[in-house]
């Protein structure tokens, strides 16, 4: 069977295109909405708990302590000034005090655009400034900067005053003007508390009352060494503040009250320390020495009733140098001379080594391992009795007794004299001097401490060994604090430091006899001698140290005593370093100074005259 041809694919009809299937549109499916409104409860919910929990926390647990953070926010500190104690001496004479004084201050914000006229008021007024520096301070960066410390109440409400004026003045000529036409008022000073110290008695005593800081605190002498004790504790307050940083009135305040500081009463006494002032000043010029040193101690307590310098200087003007500052009876070392034979007489007779029957022959040198020491004045063989060698103050024979006794115990006997040891006054800057460590010296170091070189001291340390001897072997350790003053008024007694015998008092007894040969006719000091009074005392010359070149090249002239000498009230010593005038010598220079010191606090003080007569004590056999 034949099959059928096949139609060409041309010849094919179209196939029919396909219905396109419209699918139905996607409906939206809703949850279900209970579900959805308890998740938004939930979150309500726990953003709520997180707002109870923080109110509950700063209205519950702890609100004072955010009230105060919000409150420091706004919240300014003043310091108040603790008021500083006073200095006064034995009497009650103020020698330190504190003042009440501003520091005046500038907001440049606010003073900038009228700087000019502000300073021109303030530079008339007010020291160590000028109109310029005034002016840059008040137009500089910043809202705060000093002017001027320690403006006293006065000037300050004479600034006051004239600044009223010129406001009333400006605000005058600026009425009814247009606001942008009007001149600014004077404006944008401020003040705050800057207590200033005052010297009473100006000079008197400076050096060793010291001075203040402008912060207040103690510079030097017992203002530094007490400052502690005198600065007491500042207080403060706060106060809330508006942007400005003005107080607001009736808002919430603390007050802090500050501490007052406790009041120091010296044992000086004011008329003695005036008088040796003036009288070693006179000397210091006189002599032309570079300086000088008075200082009276009270024989049975040790107690320091003048303490004198020169020169001096006047705290009140504030102009002073770092060597005004220092107190050189405390802070100066020098060689003390043959003032020091007092004690190696005292030391010798305690150990027995001498008495008043001790003769001696004296050549006019001696050789000390290879070094020739002679005396101050040319002599061939002399017979002296030990108190010849001390009324001549002969070195060769002070160096000829001084052998007879071991170094060893010659020097426990220095040492329990006070030597090489600080005095206990715990002044700032004190020296303890200079001795010889360990005691196995060489002879010639024991020869020349024997008759006052070869070691160093300060005045107060020879004065209390001096005193030793005046006070029958006992020595007393130096007073400068006798009491401390409470802001109430309690009175503190300052301890004194414990007395220790040093030398029998036969010892002391014998070595007085000797001195008081020294301001007999035939002494070296009769210039020392006060009618009416048995007058104790010794000469010293020595040779010193000169930094610059560190050799011998200067000298120091002295003189100590004690009167009574046969009831001693007072031990005064006298020290002029560098003498370049007149007939150097410890009796020439020092004794006059010595006896006008003495005379006039025994009369102060009323001490009677004991009637003893210049024993007649042989010098020579």
């Amino acid at each position: 069977m034949k099959k059928a041809a096949k139609r060409p694919v041309a010849n094919r009809p179209a196939p029919r295109p396909k219905k396109k299937v419209r699918k139905p549109p996607r409906m939206l499916r809703l949850g279900r909405p209970m579900v959805r409104l308890r998740v938004t409860l939930g979150v309500m919910a726990f953003v709520l708990s997180l707002f109870a929990g923080r109110l509950v926390l700063l209205q519950g647990v702890d609100p004072d302590s955010y009230a105060q953070a919000a409150t420091r926010e706004n919240a300014r500190t003043f310091i108040l000034p603790a008021s500083r104690g006073s200095i006064e001496d034995r009497n009650g004479v103020e020698l330190a005090v504190t003042e009440d004084a501003v520091a005046i201050t500038a907001d440049p914000s606010q003073t900038k655009p009228v700087a000019q006229q502000l300073a021109a008021i303030l530079a008339p007024k007010l020291t160590g400034t000028t109109s310029a520096k005034l002016i840059a301070a008040m137009t500089g960066k910043g809202r705060f900067t000093y002017l001027a410390r320690q403006v006293t109440p006065p000037v300050w409400s004479e600034i006051q005053a004239e600044i009223k004026t010129q406001n009333a003045a400006i605000t005058k000529q600026n009425k009814g003007k247009p606001q942008e036409q009007q001149a600014p008022l004077l404006i944008g000073l401020y003040t705050e508390q800057d207590p200033i110290r005052s010297h009473p008695i100006g000079s008197v005593a400076a050096s060793l009352v010291g001075v203040t800081g402008h912060d207040g605190k103690g510079q030097s002498g017992l203002e530094y060494g007490l400052n502690d004790k005198l600065s007491g504790q500042d207080g403060k307050a706060m106060y809330e503040v508006d942007s400005n940083g003005n107080k607001i009135p009736n808002a919430n305040h603390t007050v802090q009250d500050p501490k007052p500081g406790v009041g120091v009463q010296l044992t000086l006494d004011t008329d003695l320390q005036y008088f040796a002032e003036k009288r070693i000043q006179e000397a210091v010029e006189k002599y032309k020495a570079s300086s000088g040193t008075v200082v009276v101690m009270d024989v049975k307590s040790g107690q320091l009733m003048a303490v004198a310098n020169y020169p001096s200087f006047d705290p009140n003007k504030k102009k002073y140098t770092s060597a005004d500052l220092s107190n050189p009876a405390l802070e100066r070392s020098y060689e003390p001379g043959s003032v020091q034979k007092v004690v190696t007489m005292a030391a010798l007779a305690d150990a027995g080594k001498i008495n008043l029957n001790t003769k001696l022959k004296v050549p006019g040198s001696i050789d000390v391992q290879r070094r020739i020491i002679k005396d101050h004045w040319n002599h061939g063989e002399l017979n002296l009795t030990i108190s010849g060698v001390i009324a001549k103050s002969s070195n060769v024979g002070t160096i000829i007794a001084a052998q007879q006794m071991p170094i060893a115990q010659f020097v426990k006997y220095l040492h329990d004299f006070g030597f090489g040891e600080p005095t206990g006054l715990n002044f700032p800057g004190e020296t303890k001097g200079l001795l010889t460590p360990g005691d196995e010296w060489p002879e010639l170091t024991r020869s020349n401490v024997a008759f006052g070189q070869g070691l160093s001291v300060n005045a107060i340390q020879e004065t209390a060994a001096v005193n030793a001897v005046a006070n029958g072997g006992v020595y007393v350790p130096p007073q400068l604090v006798r009491n401390y003053v409470e802001a109430d008024g309690t009175v503190v007694p300052n301890q004194a430091g414990a007395p220790r015998r040093v030398v029998s008092e036969k010892a002391a007894k014998e070595v007085t006899t000797m001195m008081e040969a020294v301001t007999a006719k035939k002494g070296t000091a009769p210039q020392a001698a006060i009618d009416g009074y048995l007058v104790a005392g010794k000469t010293g010359t020595a040779q010193q140290v000169d930094p610059k070149t560190g050799k011998y090249g200067k000298w120091a002239t002295s003189f100590a005593g004690f009167a009574p000498a046969d009831n001693p009230r007072f031990v005064t010593y006298v020290v002029l370093h560098d003498p370049s005038d007149g007939v150097r010598g410890g009796g020439l220079q020092g004794g006059p100074v010595f006896r006008d010191v003495m005379s006039y606090a025994l009369q102060k003080y009323v001490v009677p005259p004991t009637g003893a007569q210049q024993p007649n004590i042989p010098l020579t056999w």
